[in-house]
């Protein structure tokens, strides 16, 4: 009831007067928001969100902190490691420009279609060396620091190393490894790392125990060994970040990394590792009522939401009512199009074919696209649309669309289990920061979660991200494995500019449901007036109606399946339900989201951060 009342109060208040519009209200939040003047760091944990604190304190900028908390979150392991994928967006306030970096690995020599077939794979496994794309966070972080940041990667490395002597492990990262210890035990480098107490009733760690990772401590170490070997050469402290950069994609970590990959199954090879680079690229943006939304390009989800904006924009939301049966149906309706649209047509752009994102990013798209929402119920059938004809240009897989459209690929499945379900929210983790000087940087890093497979005596576990890749190109034509290909992933950092300046960052974990709660948290704040901190604790909704991004074989939508916050109103249920929705309720509807607004009137920081899982800001 004290959310409801506050929801209807905040109708009315806009994001120009945020800050003293609440000045006279209670604060209706489970935590607190975050303040600062200035600096603001927040991720997944709080042992790395003090590792940006650190850093910031030792005078770094924001991306020297963002890349302290990510080496931080990459070595407390459960939801992702070193091996895995970093995307990232950052704003440079001298030039004032969003900049993305790329992170993503590449599928490795040997993994095509025809590999995965003849095993009797739809998909690369789950799980495992096969599941195993090139490591991307290493080169991403390395590449962000040296160019953009200010101090030595021996600085900023600093946490993680301590960390990986040995921290207390929380108990949600220890019992995942009891959990999966049978998997784990496959990989004998898994096994002795991940399970210290062997034929134990309990063999993974014990909630509170120092967990202790000498080989990942080795390999971390000998990355600053290069660095300060470099620097007493005479070279810049960019050119010794790259030699550290160098000695992991061709030097002797590379060469364990590939015999430790290769003796357990997998493909990689040091080819595979030398060839892949980061890619430094221009991020995607539409105008949402004259705020400017970045995203990363179309080898992740994040046009999804710009799409969604294109629709909502002519649409009085606000008149709707937060949460209203209206509003539901309206997003739920429009993310089901733009879902359908990412399932089919987004892939890794620097491969063929070449992706239509002009035609799905433009107005007359979104126009054209909402045409086809059923205001009155649920369309089981949302299918992909076409966007060639706004790019000027005649679809070349009209066939291909056509059987998606008739479902014949998709036949839609009713049942919901423990592991669809599993496979839609899975988790990651998300780093937000954010500086005096203007510095901003939004990452949305994962790969190599638990149950991580290790490379040999490197420790570091390998991402699990090939199993977004489809093998049937009527499936998605633009997102078939092929060698040296970046499978199209869920990951999805944001941000926003407004008047030229910062104005939100924002970041979630959740796997395919990250652009969904993404997109109501931005549409809370600008359309709901509510705080930073409000919006990450907000009531969401999530469709079910999608092809899973993870998983197993079965990843068919489910249509009309949606999840309501436990809170919403009987006669909302009701008219959900007339609407042909299936129901299900949670008191957490969202991951964990992370997020700092940008409060000019003052000079101040706002952070956000989710009041369930163990994410945690500092600011100062």
């Amino acid at each position: 009831m004290r959310n409801t009342v506050f929801f209807l109060l905040a109708l009315g208040l806009t994001t120009a007067t945020q800050a003293q519009s609440f000045n006279n209200l209670p604060v209706l939040t489970q935590k607190p928001p975050l303040h600062g003047r200035h600096w603001m760091a927040i991720t997944g944990k709080p042992l790395a969100a003090t590792a940006g604190a650190m850093v910031f304190q030792k005078g770094g900028n924001a991306v020297d902190a963002s890349c302290a908390m990510l080496a931080a979150t990459c070595t407390m392991f459960d939801v992702l490691s070193w091996g895995g994928e970093t995307q990232a967006l950052i704003y440079h306030p001298k030039t004032k420009k969003v900049i993305a970096i790329n992170g993503l690995g590449v599928a490795p020599t040997g993994a095509t279609a025809e590999f995965f077939q003849s095993k009797g794979m739809n998909y690369p496994p789950q799980y495992g060396p096969l599941a195993a794309v090139t490591p991307g966070t290493p080169g991403a972080l390395m590449t962000m620091l040296a160019e953009y940041g200010t101090l030595s990667l021996k600085e900023v490395l600093a946490p993680a190393l301590q960390l990986a002597e040995g921290y207390p492990i929380e108990a949600q990262t220890a019992n995942s490894f009891e959990r999966e210890k049978e998997r784990l035990k496959q990989w004998p480098y898994s096994k002795a790392v991940f399970l210290p107490h062997l034929g134990q009733p309990r063999e993974a760690p014990h909630a509170g125990e120092v967990f202790r990772q000498p080989d990942l401590l080795a390999t971390l170490q000998k990355l600053v060994d290069t660095e300060q070997q470099a620097l007493k050469k005479g070279k810049s402290r960019k050119e010794a970040i790259y030699a550290a950069y160098d000695r992991f994609y061709k030097g002797d970590i590379a060469k364990e990394f590939v015999r430790g990959c290769q003796e357990q199954g997998g493909l990689i090879t040091e080819q595979d590792l030398a060839t892949w680079k980061v890619i430094i690229e221009e991020p995607l943006t539409v105008n949402y009522k004259g705020i400017d939304v970045y995203k990363m390009q179309a080898w992740t989800q994040g046009p999804v939401m710009l799409q969604a904006l294109n629709m909502l924009e002519p649409l009085d939301l606000k008149a709707m009512g937060y949460n209203s049966a209206r509003y539901i149906h309206t997003l739920y309706q429009v993310m089901n199009l733009t879902f359908a649209d990412r399932d089919f047509y987004y892939g890794d752009p620097y491969r063929a074919p070449e992706e239509p994102i002009q035609g799905l990013l433009s107005k007359e798209y979104a126009k054209e696209r909402i045409k086809a929402i059923n205001w009155e119920r649920n369309d089981a059938k949302a299918a992909p649309g076409d966007p060639y004809p706004f790019e000027g240009k005649v679809n070349p897989y009209k066939d291909y669309l056509k059987a998606w459209s008739q479902a014949t690929l998709f036949q839609p499945r009713s049942a919901l289990d423990e592991a669809y379900l599993s496979n839609l929210f899975l988790g990651t983790t998300s780093v937000e920061a954010a500086d005096k000087e203007g510095w901003v940087v939004s990452i949305t890093p994962s790969g190599g979660w638990n149950p991580a497979c290790l490379a040999g005596k490197t420790g570091i576990g390998m991402s699990q991200r090939m199993q977004s890749f489809v093998t049937n190109p009527r499936e998605n034509p633009f997102n078939v494995v092929e060698p040296g290909k970046r499978p199209r992933v869920t990951l999805t950092p944001s941000m926003a500019l407004k008047d030229g300046k910062p104005f939100l960052s924002f970041a979630v974990q959740g796997g395919d449901t990250q652009d969904q709660n993404l997109l109501q948290f931005f549409l809370n704040v600008v359309e709901f007036g509510m705080t930073v901190q409000e919006a990450t604790e907000a009531a969401n909704i999530n469709t079910d109606q999608l092809v899973l991004s993870l998983g197993g074989e079965d990843r068919k939508p489910r249509p009309g399946s949606i999840v309501l916050h436990e809170s919403t109103p009987p006669y909302v249920r009701k008219e959900l339900q007339r609407m042909g929705y299936r129901m299900r309720f949670d008191d957490r509807t969202s991951g964990p989201l992370n997020a700092i607004w940008f409060d000019w009137a003052h000079g101040t920081l706002w952070g956000g951060s989710s009041n369930h899982g163990e994410d945690y800001g500092i600011g100062w």
